[in-house]
């Protein structure tokens, strides 16, 4: 039983990647003016000679950014889940990718900070600040941080911060130019060099939910059982949170806030690979990099020769979602 269970998850993971790859030769072939299959494999060659084979090597980046994200912020909606045992958690709704959002324009505005590096720490600071203002909150009055709480909480603080961002952008005419795309959440500005100064923080965000998905299944199990298997759960729920945190900022700094992506694949993951948070995290960053990359792509096929931003296109397809989440859960835990 053990193996056939073994079995069918990886061959999840082996479809998803392959879905994941497909899905990048579509993404690179489509858009404005779509591209054949001899100039895709001239530009993955080298050679940029044709207007094709220029079109593939504009839209690399944007590809690779679009996967790197979409698994972020995939993980990062696995890990919040697991440590709040909300259902609902998820960067976006838990106002953590808001918070990200505000403390870059804010250091933009008042600061004059522009250098890729220094925007990603600040990212995920303002992610960490938010996390924790949404934590406290929730956490006031009798019953301590419930599902519920925490999942009004975020939602109130999501809408306090993007008012303050707002508020911060629509006087600077420049600064609203700039970021009229990026506020909505897309990866139509991706470079070599966004992408660069990101991966390192990336790789460190999902080693530490990787490293603690064994403790996540524990915290599943609830604290007081958690506490008597051996598990230190505070510890564990911390270093957690603290690697959902850098995903989040690190995306939101190269692509803005994006929605929803963190709900939606958790949950179509657990369906169809289970609970375990060993294979949970892998097969989350897969769906999530497939999602985001489905989500552009078809952004650039409906609106042609104009496009639709990613973070619309996963609002609307996340928002019905949340509502029958709501109404068949009602907010319990998980």
């Amino acid at each position: 039983m053990l193996r056939r269970g073994a079995a069918r998850r990886t061959g999840w993971l082996l479809v998803l990647g392959v879905a994941v790859l497909l899905l990048g030769v579509v993404s690179v072939a489509l858009g404005a003016r779509d591209v054949g299959l001899a100039d895709i494999i001239g530009a993955f060659q080298g050679s940029s000679d044709s207007v094709g084979e220029g079109a593939v090597l504009k839209r690399l980046p944007r590809t690779v950014l679009a996967a790197l994200v979409g698994a972020a912020l995939a993980v990062a909606g696995t890990a919040m889940q697991a440590v709040t045992r909300n259902p609902l958690a998820e960067p976006g709704i838990m106002g953590v990718s808001s918070g990200a959002a505000l403390a870059v324009v804010a250091c933009i505005s008042f600061l004059g900070v522009h250098r890729p590096f220094p925007l990603m720490g600040i990212a995920i600071a303002g992610a960490a600040g938010a996390a924790l203002f949404v934590y406290v909150v929730g956490s006031l009055g009798g019953g301590g941080a419930t599902p519920y709480k925490l999942a009004l909480a975020g939602a109130a603080s999501a809408a306090a911060f993007i008012s303050l961002t707002n508020a911060i952008m629509l006087p600077r005419v420049d600064l609203l130019r700039t970021f009229q795309f990026w506020r909505v959440g897309s990866v139509g500005g991706a470079s070599w060099e966004s992408i660069a100064v990101a991966m390192p923080f990336f790789a460190v965000g999902a080693a530490v939910c990787v490293w603690t998905a064994r403790g996540m299944n524990s915290l599943a199990l609830g604290d007081a059982l958690a506490t008597g298997l051996g598990e230190h759960v505070m510890r564990t729920r911390a270093i957690a949170a603290c690697g959902a945190v850098v995903l989040c900022g690190a995306a939101t700094a190269v692509a803005g806030p994006i929605g929803f992506v963190g709900l939606l694949v958790p949950h179509a993951c657990r369906t169809l690979i289970g609970p375990d948070h060993r294979w949970l995290v892998p097969c989350s960053a897969l769906g999530g990099a497939v999602l985001l990359l489905a989500a552009d792509v078809l952004g650039r096929v409906i609106a042609r020769p104009e496009e639709v931003e990613a973070g619309v296109i996963t609002a609307f397809l996340g928002a019905p979602f949340l509502i029958w989440i709501v109404r068949r859960q009602r907010v319990r835990e998980l």
